[in-house]
């Protein structure tokens, strides 16, 4: 039966929406993150001493390349769960939250119980005045309790992404967000608790936020069976491909903090400017990438969901369409940092050496999106594939490239050549998932089916 131009046209358009339904409250939560930041900021700047906002920051940093690197509890469990989801399998993918949270807690546990060597490490790492050291210990020694609470939300926010319920990840982010800045504001300044009082506001919004979405999830139906399913929770195939993806995905994230923070401490040995400078720059994209992470975390689900359905005309359709909006942006961010940007460095600094080295740079920063949305929008497609150890190979030698770049190009163009490294770095990134993406395709039967 032949399908009219009008009728191809309100597909199109349908399949549009559905991006934007599911892209829009990722970015929402996500552009949430810096607001916290700020906020943790500014109630420590309002006490007497500069060593407070110190040892907030020194602190936060721990837990954020702590954390980060636990970032595959989400992205290996929303790529199951989207899977089992396109498939129609309803006791797998209660499994599949089921698996993640008991390995989410497992991991928390084992924070806690090592919380003394890894703090020890963590602080023999990065240092700061004496003032500054003890208020990140105090940060420290409060903050880590929260592990169990945030690997858990990790894991609840994958499986509802890969259920494509991201109004649900969005209302479980705005509520961590939100009770932790009103504790901030309440400990600090009403109860004068100083960097104890912002560390224990994270902590009891995360727990918050974790009896939120398993309140939630409790909604939709789900129902925690791990004595009487612990044979399907155990089997021994499901939990190998689980801690496979999760170990694949680790190692990716490790190789991609150790090429930031490589960027950042070879910034640093160019200089306080050039340091700051780059730091100006990187928040830039920080902000750019919120939005890149929406549409390849819609690409993680809907991608997850056409595979579980072996349904190579619903992976095709999703992968264009998510892409082609990401693509959009990316122009659109990089129009406006090259139309904008060195109004925006003027906004981030007085300093006229910190905002001439900068402007300088902001060239890099422009194409930056240009080519970091590939990258992006892959990770989301291998992930919702749950092809991780392409993911994991892909980065690697990424690295790899950026470390030969930083020994050539920085003694030859300084600040320059580190640029150059980090763009060949992303690019790499790129070039090396494109190169294996068929691979996904061809898994597929080439019977096409509906879009599930």
């Amino acid at each position: 039966m032949s399908v009219s131009p009008a009728d191809l046209a309100g597909r199109s358009a349908g399949r549009h929406a559905r991006v934007w339904r599911l892209a829009a409250p990722i970015i929402l939560s996500g552009l949430s993150v810096p607001l916290l930041g700020a906020v943790d900021t500014a109630v420590v700047g309002r006490l007497p001493d500069a060593a407070y906002i110190g040892g907030v920051a020194l602190g936060a940093m721990i837990f954020d390349f702590l954390y980060w690197g636990f970032g595959f509890l989400r992205m290996a469990t929303s790529g199951f769960a989207a899977q089992a989801h396109g498939a129609g399998d309803a006791v797998e993918m209660a499994d599949t939250l089921d698996r993640s949270l008991i390995l989410a807690f497992a991991l928390g546990a084992a924070i806690l119980a090592l919380q003394w060597p890894a703090g020890r490490l963590a602080f023999s790492l990065l240092s700061g005045s004496p003032e500054v050291e003890a208020q990140a210990h105090l940060y420290f020694t409060i903050r880590v309790w929260s592990a169990p609470a945030t690997l858990g939300v990790y894991a609840l926010l994958g499986w509802l992404l890969g259920r494509q319920r991201t109004d649900l990840v969005l209302a479980i982010e705005l509520a961590l967000n939100a009770t932790n800045i009103l504790l901030d504001l309440l400990f600090v300044l009403g109860f004068g608790w100083g960097v104890a009082g912002v560390a224990t506001a994270s902590v009891l919004a995360e727990y918050a936020a974790l009896a939120a979405g398993l309140g939630l999830i409790g909604r939709l139906g789900h129902r925690f069976a791990w004595r009487q399913a612990r044979v399907r929770l155990f089997a021994r195939d499901r939990l190998t491909a689980l801690l496979s993806v999760n170990g694949n995905v680790f190692l990716r994230t490790l190789s991609l903090v150790f090429a930031t923070a490589l960027f950042t401490a070879i910034g640093a040995r160019l200089g306080d400017e050039t340091l700051a400078a780059n730091a100006i720059l990187m928040n830039f994209f920080a902000f750019i990438s919120y939005g890149l992470d929406g549409f390849a975390h819609t690409a993680q689900a809907m991608v997850g969901s056409a595979i579980g359905a072996r349904s190579r005309l619903a992976y095709r359709q999703a992968v264009r369409d998510t892409t082609l909006w990401a693509v959009i942006l990316a122009a659109g961010a990089a129009l406006l940092l090259a139309l904008a940007g060195s109004r925006l460095i003027e906004l981030y600094s007085v300093n006229e050496a910190v905002r001439g080295t900068a402007k300088a740079a902001l060239p890099w920063m422009v194409a930056m999106p240009l080519l970091a949305v590939w990258c992006f929008q892959l990770d989301g497609i291998f992930i919702g594939a749950t092809r991780s150890r392409e993911m994991r190979n892909g980065m690697i030698l990424a690295l790899l490239g950026e470390l030969a770049a930083l020994w050539i190009l920085v003694p030859l163009w300084g600040n320059h050549g580190l640029w150059l490294s980090m763009t060949l770095f992303v690019a790499l990134r790129g070039i090396t998932l494109g190169l294996w993406l068929p691979r996904i395709e061809r898994s597929l039967p080439p019977e096409a089916r509906t879009s599930p």
